[in-house]
Parts: structure tokens; sequence; C-alpha cells
């Protein structure tokens, strides 16, 4: 896509990581866009290729190495000029990857994304090598989409990102070294992006930030996450939006009648505990979750019978013992949470857990990941099959020609794999994608339903 004709130069995204990171690769494109460049190309058609890169544990950053030096060879090849690395690895490690990526040409930081346009004429024009643009300190700024702004989903749902930062200061989790403190947008900002949004005819808005129920926080005047949705929630229009990343202490009783009451919210919250024993959540710097934990679903479930909760767990942190992980078994399968994801250990530099030492060693972390994550699919397998015969409302996304079946979404299944999908027989020829649907649910897998359509009445 092209805004003018006043350069001729095209530009190659990949994103990685995490939907926050795709809300800063669509600012990167609307500053570049509306410069003239022509964004969104091939890679073998590219003259830049950048390449957005999340850093949150080792997987992830080995995963960005990999498409930096994926992207270099096009370089090398000579059918692109230019790579660019952004993102959470270019923030947290600057002009080491200059050592690691030798063919890379600039590196740019979180707080940089409206001066692609100027980067690129530095590479470009002025010749510049192993150029690095990243501001002393801890990220500080806030963007805000130009115009209509890129949604690059690809489906009939969009990301409205809350804020910057993060408040809390776990022992795991680099993400405020690197990202910085909470900065919160503001209410009218969020609400006129939702708008435009919904009028653009984007079913599904998905939000998110580094932890949303602190939305608001550093206003000090009242403003919270339960106030901007009560205002979210007067939007006009056939849509539904959806809370991800919440904090387990920071889920309050107004929060939820808030969700529980309204039109267009998802029953439906996204809340990481990591842990279930308190000595760990101790460890993990997370002991204001401890008192919230064991409470925190059934309050959920008491404000909203229907609702879907989902968690994500770490295991192998240092000091973890098996008494502690088969407290945290027995925790989940006490629990029954809808959706739940598991990762393993990974010390990041920077953190308190850095060199706490006395971590499990690599392969037991991962044998309690996979037992965690069987475990969770036996509770799913039997959740999904309480779910037959019921009728749900479905979004769909995408038609299989070749199964010749609807992929779409209920309510309880976030969006990118996260959660599993709906498929969905019968449906009238004259749907398309971006309807919503009613359906009863038929058979169901691990993680995805099987449902027919049926007519609304």
């Amino acid at each position: 896509m092209s805004k003018n004709n006043k350069k001729q130069i095209k530009i190659g995204f990949l994103s990685l990581g995490c939907s926050k990171n795709l809300v800063d690769l669509q600012i990167m494109a609307d500053h570049l866009l509306t410069a003239g460049y022509d964004v969104g190309v091939e890679h073998s058609e590219a003259d830049v290729i950048l390449v957005n890169t999340c850093a949150f544990i080792e997987a992830a950053r080995q995963e960005a190495v990999d498409a930096i030096e994926n992207a270099c060879q096009y370089k090398a090849s000579g059918t692109c000029s230019a790579v660019i690395v952004t993102g959470c690895l270019a923030q947290r490690y600057k002009t080491n990857i200059f050592k690691v990526c030798p063919m890379v040409d600039a590196v740019v930081g979180v707080d940089q994304l409206d001066e692609l346009p100027k980067i690129i004429d530095e590479i470009l024009v002025k010749k510049s090598a192993n150029y690095c643009i990243i501001q002393a300190g801890l990220p500080t700024r806030l963007f805000e989409p130009l115009d209509e702004g890129f949604v690059f989903t690809g489906g009939p749902y969009a990301y409205l990102k809350l804020g910057e930062g993060c408040m809390h200061a776990c022992a795991f989790c680099a993400i405020p070294g690197i990202r910085g403190k909470l900065r919160s947008r503001k209410p009218a900002a969020i609400i006129e992006e939702a708008r435009q949004l919904i009028k653009r005819g984007y079913k599904e808005l998905n939000i998110v930030a580094q932890d949303i129920s602190s939305y608001g926080e550093d206003f000090k005047d009242g403003t919270s996450l339960a106030s901007l949705l009560a205002e979210l929630d007067k939007l006009p229009g056939d849509f539904r939006m959806r809370l991800l990343y919440g904090h387990p202490a920071k889920i309050t009783d107004e929060l939820l009648q808030t969700i529980a009451n309204s039109k267009h919210i998802c029953h439906y919250l996204d809340v990481p505990i990591q842990h279930s024993h308190p000595d760990v959540l101790r460890g993990m710097h997370r002991a204001d979750t401890i008192k919230h934990v064991p409470e925190l679903v059934k309050r959920i479930r008491a404000a909203m019978p229907d609702a879907t909760v989902r968690t994500t767990c770490l295991v192998g942190f240092p000091g973890e013992t098996d008494e502690h992980f088969e407290h945290l078994v027995e925790f989940i399968k006490a629990v029954k949470y809808d959706h739940m994801g598991a990762f393993a250990f990974s010390p990041e530099e920077g953190t308190a857990a850095y060199d706490m030492g006395d971590e499990p060693d690599d392969l037991v972390a991962e044998s309690r990941r996979e037992a965690l994550m069987k475990q969770q699919e036996k509770i799913s397998r039997k959740l999904l099959k309480q779910r037959h015969g019921k009728v749900e409302r479905v979004l769909l996304e995408s038609y299989d020609e070749e199964n010749e079946v609807w992929v779409g979404r209920t309510d309880g299944q976030a969006p990118d794999d996260i959660d599993g999908v709906t498929f969905v027989v019968n449906v009238p020829e004259k749907k398309k994608a971006g309807d919503f649907v009613d359906a009863v649910v038929v058979d169901s897998k691990a993680h995805d339903l099987i449902a027919e359509y049926r007519k609304s009445k």
C-alpha cells in the first residue's frame, strides 16, 4: 500500500511476540505510509525489511535472532537494501544486536516508532551503517494511531491497547525494564479509536496492555478499567469486547459487576496467576496475589456463572520443589480453568530471579510444563463436552473450502490460536467473515468446538 509516489521504497514487515507488539507495528506502518512509503510488501519484493521482535524469554529471543538472520539473507542476495530491528529485543540489547547480526542496518527502540521514515532516509540516502536510535533510560512515550490506522490482524477483530509499561516488579519478568513504568492512554483517545474501529466494521475489540487491570492508576484521579469499560460499553453497534492480561490482585468487585452488566463485554477474563503455592509466589515477588489466587475464579463465576477464565502458569522457578509443583497441579484440578497456558522459567538478565539459583534443571522444568498442560487438556475436554447441545454466538472469521466449514470463535475463545476455535457447519452461503451467527455445539476436541448453524429467532 502506498499513499503517494513521493518515495518508491517498499517496506516488508515481520512482527513477533504478543498482540501489543503488533499494535506497535501498526503505529510504525502508519508513519511510514504517511511519509509516502509503500508498506506491507512481501519480503522478496522489499527494499527494507523491518523485523519487530520479542524478548520475553530465551525461546522468543532465539526466534527473533533467527528471523533477523533470515531477513539478512535477502540483503545478502541483493533483493533488499536494508534490515531494521525494532521491538523488545532492540530495546533490551541495543548495539549488541550488531555483534550477533552484523548485516543489520539499524536498531530502533520502542520510544522511536514515529522516527522510522527519518531512519530509513539515514540508511538509504546517507548510507549510515549500524545506526542505533534508542532513547537513554526507560521508555516514556505513548503513541496514537494516525488517521484510520492500520489493523494487521487479518480478521474481523482488532487490538485496542490501553497504554504502555508496567507498575509491577515480578522477579522473573524483564518487561518493566524494557517497556518502562505504567503509562495509560487518555480515555477519550481510547474511546475514539474504538468508535472508529467499530465504524470500519471490526466486530471484536481485544483490550490489551501489560496489565489492563492497572489502567488509569497513573492518572491518580479515579480513572480505572471499570470506568473506561463503562464508557466503551455505551458505543453503538453490533460488536463485542474481550479483556486480556489482568492481574489477580486488581480484579475488583466493581470491575466484575461492570463486565456482568455490560452489553458488549465478553464474560471472559485472562488473569495469569503464575503459581498457586504461597512460597513460590513470594519468591516471584507476587506476594500481593497470595490472598487473591485461591478465591479468584469463585468470585468471577459468582458474578458471571457463564464466565470463561483463562490463566497462565510458570513452572521451574528457583526454589520450586516437587511439593510446590504438586500443589499447583492439584489447584488446577480443583479450580478447572477454561483455558490455561504454561511456560518454563527462563532466567532473564536484569531481573531479581536471574541469579537466585536453585532452580530445577531444564529437563525437570519442561517435564513439569508438559505434565501441567496434559492435566489442563483433560480439564478442557471435560468442560467442552459440557457445552454439547448449547447454542453459542460465533464470530465467523474464515471459510475452509476443503472441509466446507466456517472457522470462528465464541465469546469464550480469544484470537490468534490462544484458546482454540469453533468449526461451524451448514452456514448459509450469504454469510461472510465478520458476521455473528448462532450455532449449537454438536461435538468437541481437546480445545476446539464443532457446531451447526442455527437460524436466529
